[in-house]
């Protein structure tokens, strides 16, 4: 210290690397800023063919077309209630065992927020019996617009795997969705 004192000009250097060290320092202790979550009810109808039902651990996952994902790895212990599928009454305000036949089913996931409209959902059935859900629909309370529509199934889901439908990248045509065509381009 007594060193730096008889030399004005290195004082002065040294309060400057030091002032910069702080303040290079202080940028990289700011927090990054964290993704806002967003409240989703989900809502699943399990058709009235017989044994439709199930019992097995069901999870989802859905996203927009900026690569926000969204996964539920175990969809039944969000379950909040039964709808009837004619009237929109609630039949029960206590949690019962959901994908009963012939039921709609809600649920309530809080996780990051999708930047633009749901476009895709899959389901994924673990488990021994099968389920044959009818529909699918994910309505984002902060912003109905990001709302995705019915995603529709009606049929039997194969085990172990996703499956489920991605309309992102899409156009509506009269023959049904037209997916549009990505080529892939090597460069030399």
């Amino acid at each position: 210290m007594e060193l730096m004192k008889n030399n004005g000009g290195g004082y002065f250097i040294f309060c400057c690397v030091l002032l910069h060290v702080i303040v290079a320092g202080c940028e990289s202790v700011e927090a990054p800023l964290q993704k806002k979550n967003c409240t989703y009810v989900i809502t699943i109808e399990t058709t009235c063919t017989w044994g439709a039902e199930t019992s097995n651990h069901v999870s989802l996952r859905f996203g927009d077309t900026n690569s926000s994902e969204v996964l539920v790895r175990t969809l039944n212990s969000k379950h909040l209630r039964q709808v009837d599928p004619l009237e929109p009454e609630v039949l029960d305000d206590i949690p019962s065992k959901p994908f009963q036949a012939c039921v709609v089913d809600e649920f309530v996931v809080t996780a990051p927020c999708v930047e633009s409209p749901i476009c895709y959902l899959y389901l994924k059935l673990v488990g021994n019996d099968d389920w044959r859900p009818g529909f699918a629909q994910v309505e984002v309370l902060e912003g109905s617009h990001l709302s995705s529509n019915n995603f529709y199934f009606r049929r039997y889901l194969p085990r172990l795997v996703w499956h489920g439908l991605d309309v992102c990248d899409s156009e509506v045509s009269p023959f049904g969705f037209k997916k549009k065509r990505k080529v892939h381009v090597e460069n030399p």
